[in-house]
């Protein structure tokens, strides 16, 4: 009987998961989605302690307030900006999950090889796949492609040698040959993200997601726990869908993207080259004058803008546009803007932005050239002109957002340091571009102070 109503729970549960997933696809609903996926959990954590095979409930116990603690302080304590590195470092926790499951069992003397075994070799390669990452958005590790001669015959080598040996372990059931796959596949995620850029690491977050799901899937299969396999599958099914989608919004390859290929272009000097060129400074007094006497402004958020915590201030701008002074006012939002797939929507989502006021790329860029204003607000990738026309950069080929076209151009930076690619923007430069130098929620309170004057 207790068994029954544990897989009704777990069934309920699996409903639930799929519930709060449909509402994360719209900021909307994404309130509705998390709550649903917090009761989801709930229950199937409750309906697990019921398990007759659990004894140790102290023990039990004592890992989940652990794990509890451990998801609980980050999210207080974790900044916006930060939230791509948190993404990064749980993906790689849920692999690491995958891996020491597969290696218990495997201990216990477990008949599962073939679901270990994939578990552990998909597992190993998000965690430490996801270390790198973290690593890189951390910077800890320089941002550029990491690379060295000779490293994709490598890569294919460790592949096909961490293959061979599932393949004995299954056959042969020798358990040396499961701890070499398993340290194999470690150093294989290691090598598999070194060469992807900064540019990329948004669609590097997606693609590790997806195999922590479809880890946890396989784990599913070796304890013969049904909610562990759903639950996989939806995490590695929308992992990959999301991949899928980033990858097609940078006009990358999915396939490069999974063997790690991606992101491998020769980096070039895209410097002045001694070539003397001129950058036009304004100040929040002149970006105020011409933003109330436009027809049209469209903001750029950036990743600069989500350091700054400025999306509020920035949505009192926007207010202020629309409400004292009749400009259309719309935000334009890259899917890589940030450094995670949403980043920019969250923040706008979070200042009560409209929904209807924030367009994608693919819907709001012909609209550049009507604009009389672009606002561009610590983005600076996302509107580099390379991408388009330079073979070379790490960026090209990365659809951008048409800010240049607009009749003028305010540039909120620090300074005009590349971004996160580490490609200069030679839009800096161009005759319609006014660099508004200082932190981008102080440089947006002073336009703010003057429209409100």
């Amino acid at each position: 009987m207790i068994m029954h109503l544990i897989s009704a729970a777990y069934l309920i549960s699996a409903a639930l998961f799929i519930l709060a997933i449909r509402g994360l696809a719209s900021p909307e609903t994404a309130r509705r989605g998390n709550v649903l996926g917090i009761a989801g959990m709930f229950l199937a954590i409750g309906a697990t302690l019921f398990l007759p095979q659990i004894h140790n409930y102290a023990l039990l116990l004592a890992f989940l307030a652990a794990g509890a603690a451990a998801g609980l302080i980050p999210a207080f304590k974790v900044r916006m900006t930060a939230l791509p590195q948190m993404i990064a470092a749980f993906n790689g926790l849920g692999g690491l999950a995958a891996v020491l499951i597969s290696l218990a069992d495997i201990i216990a003397g477990s008949e599962m090889r073939i679901e270990n075994t994939l578990s552990v070799i998909i597992g190993a390669v998000a965690f430490s796949g996801s270390v790198i990452a973290f690593a890189k958005l951390q910077r800890l590790l320089p941002a550029k492609p990491l690379v060295f001669p000779g490293q994709r015959l490598l890569n294919l080598a460790l592949f096909l040698a961490v293959a061979g040996l599932g393949i004995k372990f299954v056959v042969s059931q020798e358990v040396n040959a499961f701890y070499l796959l398993t340290g194999g596949a470690i150093v294989l995620g290691f090598l598999l993200v070194l060469p992807i850029g900064g540019a990329d690491m948004p669609v590097v977050i997606a693609v590790l997601n997806a195999y922590s799901g479809w880890a946890a899937a396989g784990i599913g299969f070796s304890l013969n726990n049904v909610l562990l396999i759903i639950v996989g599958t939806i995490v590695g099914a929308s992992g990959m869908i999301l991949s899928y989608i980033m990858t097609k919004a940078m006009n990358r390859s999915l396939s490069s993207v999974m063997l790690g290929g991606f992101g491998l272009n020769k980096e070039k000097d895209v410097s002045a080259n001694g070539e003397e060129r001129t950058v036009r400074t304004g100040n929040p007094e002149d970006a105020a004058f011409i933003m109330k006497n436009a027809n049209k402004v469209i903001i750029v958020p950036g990743y600069g803008m989500a350091a700054a915590q400025a999306q509020h201030i920035l949505r009192t701008m926007g207010n202020d546009l629309q409400q004292k002074y009749g400009v259309d006012v719309k935000y334009a939002i890259h899917p890589v803007a940030g450094r995670m797939p949403g980043h920019m929507n969250v923040l706008l989502a979070e200042a009560n932005v409209p929904y209807e006021e924030v367009f994608e790329l693919e819907d709001i860029n012909r609209e550049f050239e009507t604009a009389d204003v672009a606002y561009v607000i610590g983005a600076n990738d996302v509107t580099n002109p390379l991408a388009k026309s330079d073979t070379t950069s790490p960026i090209y080929g990365m659809p951008v957002l048409e800010a240049g076209k607009a009749k003028t151009v305010f540039f909120v930076k620090r300074s005009l340091g590349t971004g996160y690619s580490g490609v200069e923007n030679p839009l800096f430069f161009a005759d319609n571009v006014f660099m508004l130098y200082g932190d981008a929620k102080k440089v947006t309170e002073e336009i703010v102070s003057v429209l409100e004057r």
